[in-house]
């Protein structure tokens, strides 16, 4: 059973937007999209991957996104794109447009009156502080924390219950989830003779443009210099950043990810679930971290790593690692 719409669309406007070619009567209007297991008559589908041909053959009575070379697969309505997974994400955002931005503050809000936040939604029960500043189009939800010194840039959505430490600064169009916390200390104690010492953090975080973070995902301010997170990386949910990392442009990493302290991560790298970085390394652009693997050194080439191997105790371990090293050489 497919999923209603918020919004219908024919599939001509819709081929229009999407700059895909049709095939069948442009006034057919879209009124639910559905996965291709479950589709039913009239629902927006897309099918991509090989593996699922079957399906797409069945769904003769529903609104088939494929590619040019997949066009006969269906005698029904088809919208002809060369990256259907792609257009149909596009699609989604057609179909289910996200709500409009009204600027305001909620009567029940507490916002300092040093913030900036004029063209910004501040919902009921959202705290601002002093001299924070939310661009135009952003929407602070009900119950966020955002503290003093935050800045926010514009069409920004911070979910209910994230807290925006002082000191970080977000760009455009970030996106950050329900029990996300940014800007929090990041782990710097010293050892003395009377246990550990904290050491101060007073370094900040930096997040650029199109940045997603996920629920429950914390990065850490850096001690000194900050933590920066480049252009358009997309962080999934219950990910640990800590201090002075950098994780460069387009970078996505996938859930329960750690990654220590001073660590480079490159642009265009992808981290996959439960992998874990160890602190002051570099990986460069373009590398592809498998799920579950650990990087204890850095790395340097561009291609896809994988190192998982059952706990052993730690002298053991040691001289495996060390014969697989020298098999490899």
């Amino acid at each position: 059973m497919g999923r209603s719409v918020a919004h219908p669309l024919t599939v001509g406007t819709l081929a229009k937007a999407l700059n895909a070619e049709l095939v069948g009567n442009p006034d057919t209007l879209i009124t639910s999209v559905a996965s291709l297991d479950a589709a039913s008559d009239g629902d927006l589908i897309f099918f991509s991957d090989s593996k699922h041909r079957a399906a797409a053959e069945r769904a003769v009575t529903s609104i088939l996104l494929v590619r040019d070379t997949d066009r006969d697969i269906s005698s029904g309505v088809r919208l002809i794109h060369p990256a259907p997974h792609l257009a149909f994400a596009q699609a989604l955002d057609l179909l289910f447009p996200a709500d409009r931005v009204i600027a305001g503050v909620a009567s029940q809000a507490i916002v300092d009156a040093t913030a900036l936040t004029a063209g910004a939604q501040i919902d009921a029960l959202a705290f601002v502080g002093a001299r924070t500043r939310i661009g135009t189009g952003s929407r602070i939800h009900p119950n966020a924390t955002i503290h003093h010194d935050v800045e926010i840039g514009d069409d920004c959505n911070v979910h209910s219950s994230a807290v925006i430490y002082s000191g970080v600064r977000l760009g455009n169009r970030c996106i950050v989830h329900s029990g996300a916390v940014i800007g929090a200390d990041g782990f710097g104690f010293q050892p003395s003779r009377h246990g550990w010492r904290k050491v101060a953090q007073v370094g900040g975080v930096v997040i650029g443009d199109d940045v997603e973070i996920g629920a429950n995902t914390t990065i850490d301010r850096g001690a000194i210099d900050d933590t920066v997170i480049g252009n358009g990386v997309k962080i999934d949910n219950q990910v640990q950043i800590a201090h002075n990392c950098h994780v460069g442009d387009n970078t996505a990493i996938a859930g329960c990810v750690g990654i220590a302290g001073s660590s480079r991560i490159g642009a265009r790298c992808m981290l996959g679930g439960a992998a874990m970085v160890v602190g002051h390394l570099t990986i460069c652009d373009d590398v592809v971290v498998s799920g579950g693997t650990l990087v204890a050194t850095s790395i340097d080439t561009p291609g896809q790593y994988t190192g998982v191997f059952p706990t052993t105790p730690h002298r053991d371990w040691m001289k495996i690692a060390a014969t697989l090293r020298r098999s490899i050489k």
